[in-house]
């Protein structure tokens, strides 16, 4: 039984995976559809245990193929501006509505939607559809299954990337490394800051060298596809103390940094760690590679010619792409909807976006067939 591709996303925008929580649920029913159409699939625990990566393939594994990549996870839905429940798809004229619509679900549901098509097809390479979770904290989660993919495939031939790119094809996106700092100090009368130690005082030589970082990178190495052209820094968070009447015993603060092609972005984040004196550690939260796709690839005439669209020069947001071409694997970003859209209220994928990814994914299987 055919089901399209609006059905699909109500079913996958219904269930909450937003982003650190588990997803089995949501899992299981991507394999279950996956199950009535004969796809094999391979459902692979995260090492939090409640979380699921998903790999599957459309034709012969042991061939050479091209993988669909997205993530299933969500931004929390707490924003009051939403006009329903941001869990249950909204129509609204051609809009639909619904946490994760946009980023990046719609592109999941195209994939799945072109499922029983692409099944019906010879197809001379395989199709693999690879579903990670945990991307908006940073790419945790695609990490295992990129490890795992010489024990489920050949080494692929290329990765489309979904996130909403108005189904243009991207070649690049900045790198990420993200910091958190954490500072221990002893609580006491602010009147006796001698008995104490202030550990939001502890955090400023850190925060100091951040800032500098950041005015630095202004002038390091540009790259003039991206926007801003240069590397970036940011102090995103800072939290500490109970009251003005008492010396903080505890602070933390979460730093960023977004690299161009070619940098790595956890060396953006040196100085800050340098800057780190006694009673203050630094946790990596996540990191994850820039993507640079050659214009002349291969899969970026392919990623054009099946989306009808010439290829972007870069995005400066980031995606599993950079970790899959850091693995060997080339990469383009291309998918329905957006950006702008994403992480807001009343997030949305027109009916025509959704209608345009399916046909660009059925476009790859019949040029796949010829």
């Amino acid at each position: 039984m055919q089901t399209s591709g609006v059905e699909l996303l109500e079913r996958l925008v219904g269930f909450p995976s937003v982003v650190g929580t588990p997803n089995g649920g949501l899992m299981q029913f991507v394999a279950d559809y996956l199950s009535e159409h004969g796809v094999p699939y391979h459902l692979l625990k995260g090492p939090e245990g409640d979380r699921y990566n998903l790999f599957a393939t459309i034709g012969d594994a042991s061939r050479p193929g091209y993988v669909l990549s997205g993530h299933v996870d969500v931004v929390p839905a707490g924003e009051p501006e939403w006009l329903g429940d941001p869990f249950v798809l909204r129509r609204d004229g051609g809009r639909l509505i619904g946490r994760g619509s946009c980023d990046m679900k719609g592109y999941v549901a195209a994939v799945l939607a072109a499922v029983p098509a692409l099944v019906r097809m010879d197809l001379s390479a395989p199709v693999h559809i690879a579903l990670s979770y945990d991307e908006e904290a940073g790419c945790r989660g695609v990490p295992h299954m990129i490890a795992a993919l010489p024990d489920l495939c050949a080494p692929p031939l290329g990765c489309i990337v979904g996130e909403p790119t108005g189904l243009v094809p991207v070649l690049a996106h900045k790198g990420k490394a993200a910091l958190r700092l954490v500072a221990a100090g002893v609580s006491g009368h602010s009147s006796r800051p001698d008995l104490g130690d202030n550990a939001i005082h502890a955090l400023l030589p850190a925060l100091v060298a951040a800032s500098a970082q950041a005015d630095a990178l202004r002038e390091g190495p540009q790259d003039a596809r991206f926007a801003p052209p240069y590397s970036s820094l940011q102090i995103g968070t800072v939290q500490g103390g109970q009251a003005l009447n008492i010396i903080p015993d505890h602070a933390e603060a979460s730093i960023e940094a977004r690299a161009i092609a070619g940098v790595d972005p956890k060396t953006l984040l040196a100085p800050v760690m340098d800057a780190l004196g006694a009673g203050v550690r630094g946790e990596w939260l996540s990191s994850y590679p820039a993507l640079s796709l050659e214009a002349g690839h291969p899969l970026a005439a392919l990623t054009a010619q099946i989306s009808g669209r010439d290829p972007l020069g870069a995005v400066s947001f980031g995606t599993e792409a950079g970790l899959f071409q850091q693995a060997g694997i080339a990469s383009v970003i291309c998918g329905p909807g957006d950006i702008a859209r994403a992480h807001r209220p009343e997030e949305y994928l027109t009916e025509d976006e959704l209608a345009g990814a399916v046909a660009m994914i059925l476009s790859l299987g019949r040029h796949l067939a010829a």
